[in-house]
């Protein structure tokens, strides 16, 4: 599989109840609806029950039926075509298209980013600074300047962050 095709949807946690369902770590809720095809091990399998919250979601799968079949699975990662992806509005990208990005403040070099969190207030990038150490980043417009996904670099302005 080609990571440019595939979006994570999340990572298969304990089992919930006695029908095969299974809590969703890590999850990217906007992929995980009731009939959507996921990849799983190399195989493709259709949720078949989506329940919980968007924080905590709660998927079973086809095929697997039992809280057994399901602590099987746990710890494999949720994998969905990104051609399946619900289309994104202006403003919202994938972590796994910010993931890797050159972060600048103008000319300077700031670093690269490592991964998007998402924090009680708002998504964060977490990026390993060129000099060492990270930054941690808000995904608010005061903070972040701009996003070119193509290019791969996104800009930032250190002096609204307070790191100059």
């Amino acid at each position: 599989m080609g990571a440019a095709g595939w979006l994570r949807a999340g990572r298969v946690g304990r089992p919930h109840g006695l029908d095969g369902s299974f809590h969703v770590l890590a999850a990217s809720p906007g992929l995980l609806a009731a009939g959507a095809t996921v990849v799983l091990a190399e195989r493709e399998l259709r949720i078949v029950r989506r329940a919980g919250t968007d924080s905590r979601p709660i998927v079973r799968l086809e095929g697997y039926e039992s809280r057994n079949a399901a602590a099987a699975l746990r710890d494999e990662e949720l994998m969905v075509a990104r051609v399946d992806a619900p289309a994104l509005g202006d403003d919202e990208w994938w972590a796994e298209d910010l993931e890797g990005c050159a972060v600048h403040d103008g000319c300077r070099r700031v670093g690269i980013v490592g991964r998007l969190l998402a924090l009680p207030s708002c998504e964060v990038l977490e990026v390993q600074r060129a000099d060492g150490g990270e930054l941690l980043v808000p995904l608010v417009r005061d903070a972040v300047r701009s996003v070119d996904v193509a290019r791969r670099q996104i800009e930032i302005d250190l002096r609204f962050l307070g790191d100059e």
